[in-house]
């Protein structure tokens, strides 16, 4: 027999602090922070952030706490910080097509010179072009140009008047009409009886009069018009005299303030040009009228003129230094890819390229945007968006559900802009490979995978590393540094969340989280620095905070409501060990495996599967260990069996193959009418050609095992049967180690099921001879059962299955 007890010393890995080659931690503070065992998707990172090509963004995958975020933000800032500033974005007024804003880009900061410079420009127009069409020169051209219409409109009345004088008609202007009046030979008012007594050829001819008088005030009329335009277009045309050269003046300083060459200079010009000619159009607005009410209606137009010279800066790079790295946390819509706001009036909703706002994507530009791909995939529009961007690299602002606005909005299109961004995506793995899966067209824009490590090969160095990890948590969360022998505890730990002697855990947000809850435990008892004591404490703390559900559990046994049996033995009975993950915490537990075997023809009958409390892993392994028991009995086969494997008083579900060994001890317990020992419990799965396979949660269940004999009372004669494979798994709480090397508790190791079957009978398994297997063994005596189960059939008239049934 092969069974292997294991020593203490190999039960748990054991960090000598001495070997750390510190004090504490405060003596790492110089180093800089490392990507600890995550060397893969370092290169990866660096690779994916430094490629400048299309399409070569990056898919970030790993676990919740495995650094994915702080790494990525660190590396980003620091590739980000090596490359140059990206121009500022403004967007302008469009004098040709008001609707669709003009996107301009400038070089860093001088987005917010030319928007200050426009301020001013402003400015400068309210106060200078009113001041230059009230002085001397303008007021003595315009008085001129009033004075030559006054003549010619005059000379034109005179000669008006004097045609309707020799007609006998008093010509007269009332609010600028013209009235007038048929008079008599005396000179006096023709009245209405007098004009009705005259003969009728003369009150033709008046007539004829009347009408030629009319169709010569038309004239005058048309004729006084046109010099009206005219002195109109002069003054127009004075006013511009006037005023160009200031504005000419001010535009050019505008362009001398801003002599760097940028991409859009030829956009920036022709605006200029642009702003100049509206000015020159609009002159007369700067000139106060006198009455309250067209002075309100002109204030108010000025008012909107002006607004078009305003400069909206929608991103903003001066003082930058590097490309922008921005974290998206809140990825909406607006926040993401901008929005334009409107504002109601008279029942409208407005607006104007100056409540144009620029998202992440604009602000990221030329740099890093970070995204957690389920924010993404939570929100349908903002995924189709995001795809759409990916294949164009343009971004077009707009506001989402303004087509279902309940009252009448203003259209607003901004210009599209081309974006350099490159996105990184954190995501876990399965999200990474849905992606791939359902929508290949997204996933190819982002070739470069950087795949976080669960856990890494320890060794010196990710030692020192992990060291220099709590040094800097230490100083950034100001607390207590560790000593050596604390960080070798920290250490401990991480082999134990791994699971393994060889290997540590990669998941350093625990690893913080115990940081923080040590050195709370060290200030509470007033040390200086962080100890192993406390380490230890801080476990235990959290652990208690958690247990609850356990310590009912294991209330259940001592009260005797879980039958388990942790003394002699019995046949067709076993302890199994099984692990409830709570997510914030899990632990072993041991549960009552039974078996019952009979004369028949039904095959094994796996009762979970029947009621459907087991998974596909559990319905898998109950097939495998089917398959190695009928591979055991081959040469009497077919089988008449009737066979029924339980998990005793488990209600909430099986799943994992772990117990396929307990599973098949049971059962061949029960054809071999063999007892098995109680004390030693049983985990692992088995294969087809009965060797036992590793398991997970090894350490979680040999602990719940020694939890139970700990509270029934240690008997030394109680242990654990694990799969040698699992040994390297071992990191066993030192209360456990404690009572192994006291003897009171033992932990067995096989290669094979039928070792363990050895340890638990206390009889050889049996090799198969020419006669079958020999009657004093395990196999001898269930071959024995299996022969009378077939005579009994056979004595019956039934048909033994020749392929026994497992599942429904």
């Amino acid at each position: 027999m092969s069974i292997i007890q294991v020593p203490p010393a190999e039960l748990r890995l054991a960090i000598e602090p001495q070997t750390l080659g510190f004090a504490d931690t405060s003596e790492l503070l110089h180093h800089p922070l490392p990507w600890i065992g995550q060397e893969r998707a370092e290169q990866a990172a660096r690779f994916g952030l430094q490629m400048d090509q299309p399409d070569y963004n990056l898919f970030v995958l790993g676990e919740v706490g495995s650094g994915r975020t702080t790494l990525l933000c660190e590396m980003m800032r620091a590739v980000a910080a090596s490359r140059p500033v990206p121009p500022d974005l403004c967007y302008l007024h469009n004098f040709d097509v008001p609707e669709h804003p003009r996107a301009l880009r400038m070089p860093a900061g001088q987005g917010r010179q030319l928007r200050q410079l426009m301020t001013q420009f402003i400015k400068t127009l309210q106060s200078e072009i009113p001041k230059r069409l009230a002085g001397p020169d303008f007021k003595d051209e315009r008085d001129r140009l009033a004075k030559t219409y006054k003549a010619e409109e005059d000379h034109a009345y005179a000669e008006l008047d004097a045609y309707a004088e020799a007609r006998n008609f008093a010509l007269i202007r009332e609010s600028g009409h013209m009235v007038f009046t048929l008079r008599d030979d005396k000179g006096e008012p023709l009245t209405e009886g007098k004009a009705l007594s005259l003969p009728k050829e003369r009150r033709v001819e008046i007539d004829r009069m009347e009408e030629e008088l009319r169709g010569e005030i038309t004239r005058f009329l048309d004729k006084t018009r046109a010099m009206e335009r005219v002195m109109n277009e002069g003054l127009a045309a004075l006013r511009r005299q006037m005023i160009k050269p200031l504005l000419e003046h001010e535009l050019q300083e505008i362009r001398n303030e801003l002599r760097k060459q940028i991409k859009d200079t030829v956009k920036l010009g022709h605006y200029l040009e642009q702003v100049q000619h509206d000015v020159l159009e609009n002159l007369e607005l700067f000139q106060s009228g006198d009455e309250a009410e067209s002075e309100e209606i002109r204030l108010q137009a000025l008012a909107e003129v002006l607004a078009r010279y305003h400069v909206n800066l929608v991103v903003d790079n001066q003082g930058r230094e590097g490309a922008p790295v921005i974290v998206e946390d809140n990825p909406l819509y607006r926040t993401l890819f901008g929005s334009v706001e409107y504002q109601t009036e008279n029942d409208v909703l407005v607006t104007d390229f100056s409540r144009i706002r620029a998202g992440s994507l604009l602000k990221a530009n030329g740099g890093f945007l970070l995204l957690h791909l389920r924010d993404l995939l939570a929100d349908e529009p903002v995924w189709e968006k995001l795809r759409r961007f990916l294949r164009s690299g343009r971004l077009q602002i707009e506001e989402p559900g303004m087509m279902y606005a309940p009252i009448a909005a203003v259209s607003l299109q901004p210009e599209p802009v081309d974006v350099d961004v490159k996105l990184i995506l954190i995501a876990s793995v399965e999200e990474y490979y849905a992606v791939q899966e359902g929508d290949p067209e997204f996933a190819r824009r982002f070739r470069c995978k950087v795949d976080f490590a669960e856990s890494f090969t320890a060794n010196n160095e990710s030692r020192l590393a992990t060291a220099i990890f709590v040094a800097h948590t230490c100083r950034k969360m100001g607390l207590p540094h560790f000593s050596a022998g604390a960080v070798a505890a920290m250490l401990e730990e991480a082999h134990r969340e791994a699971e393994d002697q060889t290997r540590q855990s990669a998941i350093f947000a625990h690893t913080e989280a115990l940081v923080m809850e040590a050195a709370a435990m060290a200030r509470a008892r007033g040390g200086a620095l962080v100890e192993a004591q406390d380490v230890e404490a801080a476990r235990l703390a959290r652990i208690h905070r958690h247990d609850y559900p356990e310590q009912r559990l294991q209330e259940t046994i001592l009260d005797g409501e879980r039958l388990l049996d942790l003394q002699g033995e019995k046949v067709a009975q076993v302890n199994g060990l099984t692990v409830v993950d709570l997510g914030d915490y899990r632990f072993g537990f041991p549960v009552r495996v039974t078996a019952r075997t009979h004369a028949g023809d039904e095959g094994l009958l796996n009762i979970e599967r029947e009621v459907e409390l087991s998974g596909p892993i559990h319905d898998k392994g109950v097939l495998i260990l089917h398959s190695y028991l009928a591979s055991l009995f081959a040469h009497i086969a077919p089988l008449a069996l009737n066979a029924a494997v339980v998990f005793e008083q488990e209600y909430s579900g099986v799943e994992g193959d772990s117990a396929s060994c307990a599973e098949f001890y049971a059962l061949l317990s029960a054809l071999a009418n063999t007892p098995l020992q109680q004390g030693i419990a049983v985990t692992g799965a088995v294969n087809q050609r009965g060797e036992m396979l590793p398991v997970g949660g090894i350490n979680e269940k040999i602990e719940g095992y020694f939890r139970s004999c700990e509270l029934m009372g240690l008997t030394g004669q109680q242990g654990v049967l694990i799969p040698r494979r699992n040994r390297r798994h071992l990191m066993l709480d030192r209360r456990v180690v404690e009572a192994v090397a006291q003897g009171r508790f033992h932990i067995y190791t096989a290669e094979l099921a039928s070792e363990g079957m050895e340890l638990l009978t206390g009889l050889p398994f049996g090799e198969l001879g020419a006669g079958g297997y020999p009657p004093d063994t395990v196999l001898g005596r269930a071959q024995k059962t299996l022969q009378d189960y077939r005579k009994a059939c056979q004595a019956s008239g039934a048909k033994p299955e020749r392929r026994p049934r497992t599942l429904k």
